[in-house]
């Protein structure tokens, strides 16, 4: 029987670890071949390893903040596969502080790596995925990944929360303009809650260290405690879901929010 997604071609920013690696993994799975992105150098230890785990992977370095870098990736896909079916935003930053703490050009920067990175991309690979779309039953497909923060606000994290939902209503707004001129392309986000990686690890510990009354762990237990189901998520549970959203399984949804919380934002 054949998978899901067997002869497409899928794009995963931010791809090497965490909840892009899980993306990653779940879309393989599903038969796609799979673009990675990150940082790192064409030779790094951490790319040659997911090569060596993902059959018919490549990896093309990618600073998502860049317009330059999202076009020269561009370039090679059309080179080298001539379409482009799936295109996952999922590169990410946190950024934690009192409002009144923030350095502008943190805040800057998050929004380049939370923001601009969604916009490069989409703006980047429309074309082809509009031409793509239109070989396929239910068109091409666009995944973003926003966050519950881009759904309820929270003390200290505001930067985070204006780039998250920034990327919420970005989603809805191409969904629509794509469906309403008939660009055979459908355009959804991702809201997790809080995910097992070290993106959020990292978080906890800057924020441990800036308040002595904290630690890290005591921290990410408070989330744990604070989801209804007690844990924190795996990030292979957000990496099923986009390849579902990826996938014609989702064939009648554009402009959706798909949460992924553990019911946090059900309280």
């Amino acid at each position: 029987m054949p998978k899901r997604l067997e002869g497409r071609t899928a794009l995963v920013s931010g791809a090497l670890r965490g909840i892009g690696r899980a993306i990653t993994d779940c879309l393989v799975a599903d038969g796609a071949t799979v673009i990675i992105t990150d940082l790192d150098q064409d030779d790094s230890d951490d790319a040659a390893q997911a090569l060596s785990l993902l059959p018919g992977s490549s990896y093309i370095r990618l600073d998502a903040t860049q317009e330059g870098d999202w076009q020269r990736a561009r370039d090679q896909i059309e080179r080298r596969h001539g379409r482009l079916d799936i295109l996952v935003n999922n590169v990410g930053a946190d950024l934690t502080g009192k409002v009144q703490d923030l350095e502008l050009s943190a805040w800057h920067r998050l929004m380049a790596i939370n923001l601009d990175s969604v916009f490069l991309g989409t703006k980047t690979f429309q074309p082809l995925l509009a031409k793509t779309g239109g070989t396929t039953p239910y068109g091409s497909s666009i995944i973003n990944i926003s966050s519950v923060m881009g759904l309820v606000g929270m003390g200290d994290v505001s930067a985070y929360n204006a780039s998250k939902g920034a990327v919420r209503l970005f989603t809805k707004s191409n969904a629509l303009e794509f469906a309403d001129a008939g660009v055979p392309i459908r355009v959804n986000s991702v809201h997790p809650g809080f995910v097992d990686t070290p993106l959020l690890k990292q978080g906890m510990n800057r924020w441990a260290a800036r308040d002595s009354s904290v630690t890290a762990a005591g921290l990410i237990e408070a989330m744990a405690q604070s989801t209804p189901v007690k844990r924190l998520a795996q990030p292979i549970e957000i990496g099923k879901v986009v390849a579902f959203l990826a996938s014609d399984d989702s064939s009648y949804m554009t402009g959706s929010e798909v949460v992924v919380d553990g019911g946090w934002t059900a309280r």
